[in-house]
C-alpha cells in the first residue's frame, strides 16, 4: 500500500510545482525563464543531494550516475521543454497534455506483460485515470474560442494557438513516458550496485540536474548577461522545492515493478490538481467537461487505493 500513498504525495507536490513553475515562466519578456527554472531546480536538488549523501549516508558513485544518466537526461530535457511551453499556453492545457505520459507508460507495461496480479477493477481504474487525463487535453484543445478568450481575459494573459504551443507539451509527454518506463528497469540494475538503490538513483538524478543548472547559469548570467531579479525568481524556487519533494517520493513510488502500471497513471493525474490550482490562483476558467474529466481521474485513484488495501 506504500506505493499508493507515495504516488499521492507525488501528485500533490508536482501539482504545486506546476503552479509555481507557471507563475515563474509565463512572462513572455523573460526569454530565458525556462533556463532560470532549470537553475532553480538544480540548486534545490543539489542541496537535497548533499543532504542525502552527507547526512543520511546514501551511497553514490560515478558508476551509478552514469548508469542512471540516460533516464536523468530524458527527465531533464522533458522538463526544460515543459518550462518553455508554459510561456505559450495555459497551465490547464499544458499539464494534461504533458501528463498523458502516464497513459503511455500503462500501455507500454501492458505490451511488455506487466499485468502481474492486477484484477479487473484495477484495470478499469487505470482506464478511468487514463481517459480522464487524456480527456482533459482533448477538452482544452477543442474548447470554444469565445470561452478560451474569456478565460484568458480573466487571467490577464492572452495566448495565441500555435503548433509550437501544443508541440512542446507533446514532446514532454513522449520524453517523460520514455523516462518513466526506463526508470523502473534502470533502478533494478542500480539495486545490484549499491544497497540504497532507489535513493542512490534519486541522488544521481539530482546531481545531474545540478550540473544542468550550472550550465544554464553559465549561459544565462555569464554569457548572455541576463539579470536575476529576486522577486521574479522566488516562484521558481518555490516550484523547485515542490518538484524536489515530489521527485523524492516518486522514485520510491515507481520502484515497485508489480505496481508500475498503477502508480504511473496516479502520478500523471497530478494534472487534474494543476487544473484546479490554475482555476483558483491563475483565474483559468473551467467548464463542466473539465470537471467531468477530473471526476474520472479521482474515481480511478480511489479504486486503485481501495483494491490494494
Amino acid at each position: 500500500m506504500m506505493w499508493f500513498w507515495l504516488s499521492l504525495i507525488t501528485l500533490l507536490c508536482w501539482s504545486g510545482s506546476d503552479l509555481f513553475s507557471k507563475i515563474g515562466c509565463r512572462d513572455p519578456r523573460d526569454k530565458y525563464g525556462h533556463l532560470k527554472m532549470v537553475m532553480a531546480v538544480g540548486v534545490v536538488m543539489g542541496l537535497h543531494a548533499a543532504y542525502e549523501i552527507f547526512v543520511t549516508g546514501v551511497e553514490i558513485n560515478f558508476q551509478v550516475i552514469l548508469t542512471y544518466l540516460p533516464v536523468s537526461l530524458l527527465y531533464i530535457l522533458s522538463m526544460a521543454l515543459g518550462y518553455v511551453g508554459l510561456r505559450y499556453i495555459e497551465l490547464s492545457i499544458s499539464s494534461p497534455i504533458c501528463n498523458a505520459s502516464g497513459a503511455l507508460v500503462a500501455v507500454l507495461s501492458l505490451i511488455s506483460g506487466g499485468l502481474g496480479a492486477v484484477n479487473g477493477w484495477q484495470l478499469a481504474a487505470v482506464a478511468l485515470v487514463c481517459v480522464g487525463v487524456i480527456g482533459l487535453g482533448v477538452v482544452e484543445s477543442r474548447e470554444d474560442e469565445g470561452l478560451r478568450r474569456a478565460r484568458q481575459e480573466a487571467s490577464n494573459y492572452v495566448y495565441a494557438k500555435s503548433w509550437l504551443a501544443l508541440a512542446l507539451p507533446v514532446a514532454y509527454c513522449l520524453l517523460d513516458a520514455a523516462g518513466t518506463f526506463a526508470d523502473n528497469l534502470v533502478i533494478a540494475r542500480i539495486d545490484t550496485m549499491v544497497a540504497s538503490g532507489e535513493a542512490s538513483a534519486n541522488v544521481a538524478y539530482e546531481l545531474t540536474f545540478l550540473a544542468a543548472g550550472v550550465v544554464s547559469f553559465l549561459y544565462v548570467v555569464l554569457i548572455r548577461r541576463d539579470r536575476l531579479v529576486a522577486r521574479q525568481e522566488l516562484p521558481k524556487y518555490v516550484g523547485a522545492l515542490f518538484e524536489t519533494a515530489g521527485q523524492f517520493s516518486y522514485i520510491y513510488a515507481i520502484a515497485d515493478p508489480e505496481h508500475l502500471m498503477l502508480s504511473a497513471p496516479i502520478i500523471s493525474s497530478y494534472c487534474a490538481a494543476s487544473v484546479v490550482w490554475g482555476r483558483i490562483f491563475l483565474k483559468e476558467k473551467l467548464s463542466w467537461k473539465h470537471y467531468a474529466m477530473i471526476v474520472l481521474v479521482v474515481a480511478g485513484i480511489a479504486i486503485l487505493g481501495l483494491f490494494d488495501a
